[in-house]
């Protein structure tokens, strides 16, 4: 007797928000490690559960390409489909470069990056983290994912990046409404696209030591254009994921007794907690994408050219294979896929940049507010309804009033 093919899952809804473990648990269980999913208004694609298979996916730009022309549903996508800022066409940026091209364009982004000053770094977070905390610290409560962890990232990103300070707090603005994607979304986007424009002008006529003027000395034949929309990128990909995971580990220090040392002042439990969110609550939950260029076959199932497939990171770090005791701590195993695999992987300063600028924001906060505490349950924490990012809608905290700092750290 024939076993039925298991019915494709809508990669949507409350799963998603509650404990999207447990659904790639039982993707796995009913589709092995490749599952077929569909997204909105009912396009096809595959999701990628295993380890090894994300691993074949992303260290195979040839057969799995990020080129997504490839794409065979491109004549079923409308004009307004909601996915299209996600998954577009002939998009300008490094995402969807491939070959030669996509490693000058890399070496571009991580030369720019990796010539920032380590120190200096800490010390431009320390400075936006004191006075985020200035503004809350003699309240007594406050929603530590809106009022810190969504807007600090951004904040020294564009710092680094060449944009006056008194700029920060309307990008911060404009692209927490961009990620939302709510009725504010593309008024966000053209708020930092003008922006970006504007400073790219203001640095070619007079560079500084910031991360735009290194990208625009040494662009390597890439158009302004070209630069801008990497830049755009490099904000996004910083600020979103770098916020949920400030707010992802300090919701594990302030459930899970393993960490409790942190909010006593210890600080190698710091790095232990955001560690173990990269492997069990990562803010990057699954990415699109991947393309076939021919016919094969992933995971015993068989891939046409063009089909779309989605990189699950999330559901790749607990596969079975690898994480034979998923209840023991992670310690120092940084073989997680957090990051991506392959040519196309988050930059290796740019991941440098984000966990100096989460376990800064995480210490600065354990510093001045000690005795933070949840001010509701644990089980009454909700997520973002997105598969594609997990972080919290709100982190409600009590803690002792304490006096605002001023510049006096």
């Amino acid at each position: 007797m024939t076993t039925p093919e298991p019915q494709p899952v809508p990669l949507s809804g409350p799963r998603f928000q509650t404990d999207p473990q447990d659904l790639y648990r039982q993707m796995r269980r009913d589709h092995g490690p490749v599952a077929s999913v569909v997204l909105d208004g009912g396009i096809p694609a595959w999701l990628v559960l295993g380890y090894r298979e994300l691993h074949q996916v992303t260290t195979d730009p040839a057969l799995f390409s990020r080129d997504s022309g490839l794409w065979n549903q491109w004549d079923n996508i409308p004009a307004d489909w909601p996915l299209l800022p996600m998954i577009g066409r002939d998009q300008p940026s490094i995402l969807y470069t491939v070959g030669e091209r996509h490693g000058q364009r890399a070496a571009v982004v991580s030369g720019a990056l990796e010539a920032m000053d380590p120190f200096g770094l800490k010390a431009r977070t320390e400075r936006f983290a004191d006075e985020l905390i200035d503004g809350l610290c003699g309240k007594g409560s406050c929603d530590i994912v809106a009022e810190y962890a969504m807007l600090l990232p951004l904040r020294v990103l564009a710092s680094i990046f060449g944009f006056p300070d008194e700029q920060g707090p309307g990008l911060v603005t404009a692209m927490n409404d961009m990620i939302n994607g709510q009725e504010r979304a593309l008024e966000g986007q053209a708020h930092i696209s003008a922006a970006m424009g504007a400073l790219l002008a203001a640095k070619s006529a007079a560079p500084g030591d910031d991360v735009v003027s290194r990208m625009l000395a040494n662009r390597s034949g890439f158009t302004p254009v070209e630069v801008a929309q990497d830049l755009m990128v490099m904000l996004a990909a910083g600020h979103q994921p770098t916020a949920d995971w400030i707010g992802n580990s300090l919701r594990l220090m302030l459930t899970d007794n393993r960490f409790a040392a942190s909010l006593a002042g210890g600080r190698h439990s710091v790095a232990e907690a955001m560690n173990e969110v990269l492997w069990e609550d990562t803010p990057t939950q699954n990415v699109a994408g991947r393309w076939a260029s021919r016919d094969t076959r992933l995971g015993g199932r068989g891939i046409a050219a063009g089909d779309l497939v989605l990189l699950g990171l999330a559901a790749a770090n607990a596969d079975p294979h690898v994480r034979t005791d998923g209840g023991a701590l992670t310690g120092g195993n940084n073989a997680f896929f957090s990051f991506g695999h392959g040519e196309h992987r988050c930059p290796f300063p740019a991941q440098e940049i984000a966990e100096t600028i989460a376990r800064t924001g995480i210490e600065v906060l354990l510093d001045r507010l000690p005795d933070m505490d949840l001010a509701v349950p644990a089980q009454d924490l909700a997520r973002r309804p997105s598969p594609w990012l997990r972080g919290l809608t709100a982190l409600p905290v009590t803690y002792t009033p304490t006096p605002a700092l001023g510049a006096t750290r």
